[in-house]
């Protein structure tokens, strides 16, 4: 596997002209490509990747898998059953696998190698700005997800240190939701996201591998031999209508949204051909997609109608089987969330440069003070922001919503632009097809993104 890095080269910041570069160096957290060169014309080029196809397909099930597993069971609880989860799932893999191969397609098109410097380079500075500026709100929103998972687990795990009823009167006020996350965000998520580089991501790759299959296993056993405390609530065998079928979208687009740091990693492979890549991902999908799928149904099935949107939270706080897995979960958060603030930083970074006109070169003796006020203010807007909106499933609905853009419409936008460009006078059926199909991704995505915001803006008004 490749060697983890993001931006690990101190001389990647300062070399530069474009006031943007920082932005658009967000690379995979698994990952380590080689620099273009000029003459790299060919996936045969000296300026190749190390990545092997084996290797290749691991780092993307492992960018694929994480946090989003807990909700899937309530995905297939929103669905209506495990039918209908079952199908959106499958449908929406095909879409997932193709806007993938689209990416690659188009990196290949324009030897780019980042899910911005993309879609920068085949639909333009306008579409580029918004993907940067999509990027940044999704990071910030994971963040706000991960502190909230941080706070639902160890609610769990308190209780039983402290050997008392959840939520019971009389608690001490170290034992205080809100004074828990605090404390645990300052000691370690805070001074994991100041430096300026980051160099323990293949520890984090390690703890999310290691416990979103501990996690999956977990739920699979307690639904084989379950305890005898846990009922389950109403099994839904069909949906009430077809519009709750689709908000179960957001979670699935949440949880297998892996596109932004699939550029980076069809470039670090030895040969990166789009046919090869095509393989690399549909093995990668069929593997988080069973991953999912265990954890979905079973937990589902455990637990009905009455399971929480993060399921953990439904299991019983003394099962200690299941308080590892929280453990595991907390740890997994923990240095991720200092990753994805990275990226989220680098792409603001670089939207402030390039609105003040200021090459990166000229600016090195003010980049600390920089750095540390956006590390504050991101951390303390997000800490916040989770201590007062501590319903997972509202922040995993919007930020799912967001991550549809990444999936489909970006995605969409780049396949139709990239076929619009041929210069070809008669244009074949496939043409027609593929920027039909292109159209058909972005209304899907923007269908996506339009509902949950709907969702989110007008049933908390109307609630």
């Amino acid at each position: 596997m490749a060697e983890v890095s993001i931006n690990s080269d101190l001389g990647e910041w300062g070399s530069s002209s474009d006031s943007g570069e920082r932005a658009r160096l967000l690379q995979s957290p698994c990952v380590d490509t080689a620099p273009k060169s000029e003459g790299e014309a060919s996936p045969e080029g000296p300026g190749r990747g190390t990545t092997s196809t084996i290797g290749a397909i691991f780092i993307v099930v492992n960018a694929c898998l994480g946090a989003g597993l807990l909700n899937f069971p309530a995905a297939f609880s929103t669905a209506g059953g495990l039918a209908a989860g079952v199908t959106l799932q499958m449908g929406m893999l095909v879409f997932i696998i193709s806007g993938l191969v689209i990416l690659a397609y188009c990196s290949q098109a324009s030897n780019e190698r980042t899910y911005q410097e993309v879609v920068w380079a085949v639909c333009g500075k306008l579409t580029g700005v918004l993907c940067e500026v999509t990027i940044a709100i999704y990071t910030f929103g994971t963040c706000i997800a991960f502190l909230i998972i941080i706070g639902d687990q160890q609610d769990k795990i308190i209780a039983v240190m402290a050997k008392e009823p959840e939520g019971a009167g009389g608690s001490p006020w170290y034992t205080d939701r809100k004074f828990t996350i605090s404390l645990t965000a300052f000691l370690f998520i805070l001074p994991l996201s100041i430096p300026r580089e980051i160099g323990f991501q293949k520890y984090a790759s390690f703890l999310s591998v290691v416990g979103t299959w501990y996690v999956t296993a977990i739920i699979i056993i307690k639904y084989i031999w379950p305890d005898k405390e846990m009922t389950p609530g109403d099994i839904l065998t069909r949906p009430a209508s077809w519009v709750t079928v689709f908000n179960a979208m957001p979670t699935i687009c949440f949880g297998f949204q892996c596109h932004v740091s699939s550029v980076p990693v069809f470039n670090s492979m030895r040969r990166p051909k789009v046919k090869t890549w095509g393989g690399v991902v549909t093995a990668a999908m069929i593997i988080a997609l069973a991953v999912y799928m265990g954890t979905g149904i079973c937990g589902f099935l455990t637990f009905g109608a009455a399971v929480d949107p993060d399921v953990l939270l439904s299991y019983p706080s003394e099962d200690m089987a299941v308080a590892i897995a929280r453990a595991f979960i907390i740890l997994s958060v923990l240095t991720s969330y200092p990753i994805l603030h990275f990226c989220g930083r680098a792409v603001v970074e670089g939207l402030w440069l390039r609105y003040q006109g200021m090459p990166v070169e000229e600016d090195v003796g003010r980049e600390r003070r920089r750095r540390m006020l956006q590390t504050l203010v991101w951390f303390l807007l997000t800490l916040l922001l989770a201590l007062f909106i501590p319903d997972i499933g509202k922040v995993i609905s919007v930020i799912g919503g967001l991550a549809a853009c990444f999936i489909f419409v970006f995605p969409g936008l780049c396949l139709i632009q990239a076929k619009l460009s041929e210069m070809e006078e008669v244009k074949p059926a496939s043409w027609w097809a593929l920027v039909s199909y292109g159209v058909l991704l972005v209304t899907l995505g923007a269908f996506i993104f339009g509902q949950t915001t709907a969702n989110a803006i007008f049933v908390d008004l109307l609630a």
